[in-house]
Order: structure tokens, then sequence, then C-alpha cells
């Protein structure tokens, strides 16, 4: 299990969860709530790091926040920032995956001089995924329907326990390569259920304007970007973009995955986390 921390900081009282020991990394996700049993994808670094997992403001029992964009990516940035200095580091490394690897492009784009380094993949840097075929959120996708329904049931506050269960293992084979890898992963401890308000945010304020290549050339820490080759979320070719366009970064494929490397590459993705300096 993890170990359970609530700590007061300038911008309210947030709730994280540490794990392992060395540097500090910080992972989060852009609207996933995290609990004690940690995060498959945070634990990937944990053998390496001491990793602090981040409920984020309206997460868990942290901050619900004030203001009309306390959801987003910047405020969401404020608050990591803030979490950092109640800690008492000057800087540390950040991960993230999925909507938390796009929250981390954004981070070091903002306050780099507190990070050591990011390592982001699952991404896009742009709402660019959205309008790509080969993505299950744009509408000429065959699955798009599918996963419209899905996240109503998701959405709903009436949905027992088991409806949110089903529709989440439905949506989370969606995004695997090697099904086979879905039984292995429930065995596991694991959370970061949906925050459907964050979510709600981000999908109907942030997201239709959401473009950071403009700024990416401005990173200059180093940047560990990986990729799943046949990911339905974030295609390859987004985290081939992103990687070009951050000039200090480094470029990982998982040629046998989907959107989830760190469970279907288990040991490549070992191997790719030790590689990081």
């Amino acid at each position: 299990m993890w170990e359970k921390h609530v700590i007061e900081t300038s911008r309210g009282q947030f709730e994280l969860f540490k794990k392992g020991e060395g540097e500090p990394l910080c992972v989060t996700h852009l609207y996933s709530e995290f609990n004690q049993n940690g995060n498959l994808f945070a634990n990937s670094f944990s053998h390496k790091y001491s990793v602090y997992l981040i409920n984020l403001t309206g997460c868990g029992n942290s901050t619900e926040g004030k203001g009309n964009d306390k959801y987003s990516m910047d405020a969401s940035v404020k608050d990591l920032e803030a979490i950092r200095e109640s800690l008492g580091f000057q800087v540390w490394s950040f991960a993230g995956h999925s909507t938390g690897g796009m929250l981390g492009l954004k981070y070091a784009i903002q306050s780099q001089a507190s990070l050591k380094r990011i390592v982001v993949g699952g991404l896009c840097a742009s709402a660019d995924y959205m309008r790509h075929p080969g993505s299950i959120y744009c509408v000429e996708n065959p699955n798009n329907k599918r996963l419209r329904e899905i996240f109503a049931v998701l959405k709903d506050p009436k949905a027992t326990i088991d409806e949110r269960k089903t529709v989440s293992k439905e949506w989370t084979m969606m995004s695997l390569y090697n099904k086979a890898a879905y039984d292995e992963m429930i065995t596991r401890p694991n959370s970061g259920k949906t925050v459907s308000k964050r979510l709600d945010y981000y999908s109907n304020k942030e997201l239709p304007n959401y473009d950071l290549k403009p700024l990416l050339s401005f990173i200059k820490v180093p940047t560990y970007i990986y990729a799943g080759f046949y990911d339905v979320q974030c295609p390859y070719e987004f985290g081939v973009e992103a990687a070009e366009l951050v000039k200090t970064s480094t470029f990982k494929v998982f040629h046998q995955s989907n959107h989830y490397p760190f469970i279907e590459e288990e040991e490549g993705f070992k191997h790719f986390v030790d590689s990081i300096v």
C-alpha cells in the first residue's frame, strides 16, 4: 500500500500518496482520483524514485478550490507548484500518462525551473487527436459511438459501481493491443477513477483551444517521451510530433503496445525508466 499524506499548501489542502526511495518524482493525471492502492503507471517509477501520487483539486480529499478555471491545466500547474513548495523540494521530476502527460508538457512550459526532468507519453500536444480517425475520440472512428455511451455511464450519478466497472473495462480493452494484459492488470492494486467534473471541464472548456505545439521549443529540461505504436487514444504519430518539437527530448516507441505500454510491455517500460538520467 502507498503511504497516505494530507498536506497544507498556499492553495489549500492536498491529498497525496508516497512510495519508493530516491529523488522526488511527482505523478498525476488531469481527471483521475487516486487512493492507497497507488497506480500502475506511478508504480513503474517507485523502484527508482520517491514517487508522490497527487490528487489534484476536486479529487479525493484535496481542496475543492476556487474560481471558474480551478480544474484547468494552468491551475493544476499552480497546485503542483504549491505542493512542491510545501514538501520542501527546490526541484523534482514529473511523470504523466495520457492527459497527465499533456499536463507535464504544460508544467515544463510554465515552471521548468522547478523540474529536473519530465517523463510523458500517450499524449498529443494539441487537440488534433480528436480529429484523427485512428483515435477512438474522433467521430469518424468506429468505436466512437460506443465510447460516448461509456462516458455517459461514467458521468451518470445514478450508475452503480458494477455498471461503472463494466464500462471502464470496456474502455480499457479498446486501448490494449495485448488483450490478455487486462487479466494481469486487474490482479494488482490500482486506482485512478474518473472524476467527472474535471473530465467535463477538460472536454468542454480546455480541449477546444488546447494547442501547446508553438510553445514546445521553449522547453529546456530533459524530456522523455514514449508512445505505443498501436495507440488508439492518442495515435503514435502525435508522440513523434511532440518529440520533434521538444529539442531536449528523447523518444521511445513501444512496438507491442496500444495506450498502456507500462502494462503491455512491462519489462521494456522498466528498462526505459532505468535508462532515464
